[in-house]
């Protein structure tokens, strides 16, 4: 029996997995078909020979053009859209790192040289676009990041472009120290000269090629200022998407000076998707936590007269590393929630392979800089966005398997992900979770245990019909379960997550 089990396991698993490149990406983004990996140019395939976590002046930082040479990896874990951190240049006064935040942006409207192959003949403009053609050709979408404040080199070159105090001095939102708060104005009254770099902004990132925008806290801009860009911009592409750094848990703006657009008014004024609060599964004890979630944003989106939907942002460059927050179960339990909830699966550059964004140098004084902060400045456990670190990844080849298997598992069931109902089970204990996706007479079921340090054996699902269900089959490995009356029995380790498909079954 196991044997046959097998067999299934790769005929449902391990098949072939499209990208859906006929659809546009706002399209395949509000049919929860994006399957996205957030990716830092400066460091996604830069060659630290000398294994110091820096990139030294001998050895090559990341760039448009060696970008290139991972895409076929990131199509064959499944991926078919990217989101680019910002592309744009950093600001280097009071800055942050020894290459500066990619958020501290210095210009909208030109590329970032950091990113630039300098031995390439092509000039940079060129180089982006030989990139974004590479991801097109394989099916891969681009979404670009835009940033939501500007560098104090920004503020020093224009600063009527930005918000004074009763000092006149330039606003620092919330600890973001390396940038300051732009004037985008009120609803009332938009800054029109903001109002049109961000246009300039659009016109660039569009003439290169890009899919869609990530908008960094764009909780901070006024409702009617994102309004007008998404009109300008859909005006000029109806299928470039725009999704929204935002969460229904942000109650209040980083700065009192700025603006607050909560979540929901974003997505009436144009924005495709949010980022909802799927971030606080590291926190969720209950399993009520995960359902109340789920169900919150399907009454949301469902309550907008255009679709909408949100990304299942459980690993992002702002979140600690799942392998320091809960170990290796951790990020297996988000492979498999990814691969069976109803959104679009996010995750960002190293998860696969278990990076814990540890750098060797982080916080020492650096040998050399291209900013006036001489320290390799980092926030521990998190993707570098502040150095010319090292190319994210790690050695671990269980979490690239379980996502690859986990993703392949949705393409091949995707009418029961995206169209199918979803019902919460009953279990013995309230930190097991266990939720039925029911769609055509077909039912997955998945149980996990959001306690992260014991076991639970022979833990009890009730599930009514499952008795007379003659067969069930394990999609995860080494799922191994009892059916006694109307219950399921099965075995969970510290945050193990187990998923089941049953053919011929609904709930």
């Amino acid at each position: 029996m196991r044997g046959k089990f097998l067999l299934i396991i790769a005929a449902l698993i391990l098949g072939s997995v499209s990208v859906h490149a006929e659809a546009g990406l706002r399209t395949l983004f509000l049919e929860n078909n994006a399957v996205i990996c957030g990716i830092n140019i400066r460091t996604f395939n830069a060659q630290d020979n000398n294994g110091n976590g820096i990139i030294d002046e001998n050895e090559t930082r990341g760039n448009f053009i060696n970008a290139i040479d991972r895409l076929d990896e990131l199509k064959s874990m499944g991926i078919n859209t990217l989101h680019i951190l910002p592309i744009t240049p950093v600001g280097k006064l009071k800055a942050l790192g020894t290459a500066g935040s990619l958020y501290a942006i210095s210009d909208f409207t030109s590329i970032n040289n950091q990113l630039i192959d300098k031995k390439s003949k092509l000039s940079p403009e060129e180089q982006v676009k030989l990139f974004f053609n590479e991801c097109h050709k394989r099916g891969i979408n681009v979404i670009v990041d835009l940033p939501s404040c500007g560098s104090y080199d920004m503020f020093l070159k224009n600063p009527e472009l930005f918000i004074k105090d009763e000092k006149q001095l330039s606003v620092v939102p919330t600890d973001w120290t390396d940038v300051r708060l732009l004037n985008t104005g009120t609803n009332e009254k938009l800054n029109e000269d903001l109002i049109n770099i961000h246009k300039k902004f659009i016109d660039m990132v569009t003439d290169l090629g890009a899919d869609g925008i990530r908008a960094d806290v764009a909780t901070i801009k006024p409702s009617s200022f994102w309004e007008e860009l998404i009109k300008y911009t859909r005006d000029k592409n109806p299928e470039f998407m725009f999704l929204a750094e935002a969460s229904d848990s942000w109650r209040e703006s980083p700065s009192e000076h700025a603006q607050f657009t909560a979540y929901d008014k974003l997505l009436e004024v144009g924005f495709d998707g949010y980022y909802g609060s799927f971030f606080n599964l590291k926190d969720w004890e209950k399993a009520s936590d995960l359902y109340e979630h789920i169900k919150f944003n399907k009454k949301l989106l469902s309550s907008f007269n255009e679709d909408k939907s949100v990304i299942l942002s459980f690993t992002t460059h702002d979140e600690l590393s799942p392998i320091l927050l809960h170990g290796e179960n951790f990020s297996k339990m988000i492979c498999w929630l990814e691969g069976t909830l109803p959104y679009n699966p996010y995750i960002i550059d190293g998860f696969t392979t278990g990076d814990d964004y540890i750098y060797p140098l982080e916080n020492t004084k650096a040998a050399q800089t291209e900013t006036d902060d001489d320290y390799y400045f980092v926030h521990r456990g998190k993707l570098d966005i502040f150095n010319f670190s090292r190319r994210p990844g790690g050695n671990n080849e269980t979490i690239a398997k379980e996502y690859k298997d986990a993703v392949a598992f949705r393409e091949n069931h995707l009418k029961i992900i995206t169209h199918g109902s979803f019902v919460p089970l009953k279990t013995e204990f309230e930190n097991i979770f266990a939720f039925a996706r029911c769609y055509d007479n077909k039912t997955i079921i998945v149980i996990g245990n959001l306690d992260y340090k014991n076991s639970y054996k022979k833990t009890k699902i009730k599930i009514s019909g499952i008795n007379k269900i003659r067969e069930i089959i394990p999609v995860t490995e080494d799922t191994n379960f009892k059916i006694r009356g109307n219950k399921l029995s099965i075995d969970l380790a510290p945050g193990g997550i187990k998923v089941l498909l049953i053919n011929k079954f609904s709930l």
